[in-house]
């Protein structure tokens, strides 16, 4: 008998996840990991539907057992064929009829199956609920061109707790940043994805934050985490203009012109009409280093603006021509210097 389990066991007990809900729902947001399963089609789900509210439910379960009655074999070789280990975990959107119908399948053909108690719904719930949850974090500062991404990676490296909240988002965090990127995930997915990396952090030791406003792209941050970025403190990395101009070339060299001028103009508001102008016709002319200088403006004025709105101590460090791996050091040694005043009663970052 399939045995049935709550997200917290669900989501860490062995076996492939099949998410057996239709395609659409799948591509709107889906448990990271889990395979598209499909009971019905969009277009067999449709159908069923408007069955049920026309002719009423047994007419409904009666069509829908008649679309994946014949479907049978092929769910039975296609979950054999995923597990390995013949363990399988079930679910639908809340724990219905669809998952009842093929971890009773599945279980008919000899599979060890887990079916998740209220289905994608109740994984919803668990996500908005991991928000809540307090870690120690340190927002990674610096203006734009400073190498931020790189020196996240380096801090991993270097066995420092991160959130990389661009590379969930797959987005760079300006007009510019989804360029050479693959195209974003669904915010519902967004959100699945972090509440993951979020629930996995140990609360116990600070987590390394880029500082993001509360939008990447198309993606939000959520509020409960976007609090506890707001008031964190700040160790920033400085860097000389020049170097980051550099920088902002070497990223952005190979990009398709036509879409560097798209992405300035969406700040044509925010830039100024003359600067945007300016800007633009320095891309035209194959001039990026120039315009990279003008847009600069704006994006350094924006995170100046920012840093002092957020009120909190910002702890600033000097890496001027160093590497990421160098810079990443330089800053775990600030946080070494500046541990007890973090965790001091009057300042504490954990919210």
């Amino acid at each position: 008998m399939p045995r049935s389990l709550h997200p917290d066991e669900f989501l860490h007990f062995p076996g492939v996840i099949l998410d057996v809900r239709s395609p659409g729902e799948y591509d709107l947001g889906h448990i990271p990991g889990a395979v598209s399963f499909p009971l019905f089609t969009n277009e067999e789900r449709a159908e069923v539907g408007l069955c049920y509210k026309q002719q009423g439910r047994d007419q409904a379960v009666e069509l829908g057992f008649a679309i994946a009655g014949p479907k049978c074999h092929y769910f039975v070789t296609q979950a054999k064929a995923l597990a390995a280990d013949h363990s399988v975990q079930v679910h639908c959107w809340r724990g219905g009829m669809r998952s009842e119908a093929i971890a009773w399948i599945l279980s008919m053909a000899g599979l060890d199956v887990s079916v998740l108690i209220g289905g994608y719904k109740a994984f919803r719930r668990w996500v908005r609920n991991t928000f809540e949850c307090s870690k120690t974090v340190i927002i990674l500062g610096g203006m734009t061109g400073t190498g931020k991404t790189a020196i996240l990676s380096a801090l991993a490296a270097q066995g420092a707790q991160i959130l990389d909240l661009e590379r969930l988002a797959n987005h760079r965090g300006s007009s510019y940043g989804h360029l050479g990127l693959p195209a974003q995930p669904t915010n519902e997915q967004f959100e699945n994805v972090l509440a993951i990396d979020w629930d996995q952090l140990d609360p116990n030791q600070p987590v390394w934050i880029e500082a993001e406003s509360k939008r990447i792209g198309i993606c939000r941050i959520p509020d409960p985490i976007f609090r506890q970025m707001d008031r964190a403190a700040v160790i920033e990395a400085t860097r000389p203009r020049s170097e980051r101009l550099t920088a902002l070339v070497n990223l952005y060299g190979t990009a398709d012109r036509q879409a560097l001028i798209t992405a300035t103009e969406r700040i044509r508001k925010r830039l100024g009409g003359l600067r945007t102008q300016q800007a633009i016709e320095c891309l035209r002319q194959g001039n990026l280093i120039d315009a990279c200088d003008i847009i600069l403006d704006y994006y350094d004025k924006t995170y100046t603006y920012d840093l002092q709105r957020r009120n909190v101590p910002i702890y600033p460090v000097d890496v001027t021509g160093l590497t990421a791996d160098a810079s990443a050091a330089l800053l775990l040694e600030k946080l070494e210097q500046i541990s007890a005043k973090l965790s001091s009663p009057d300042r504490l970052i954990q919210v």
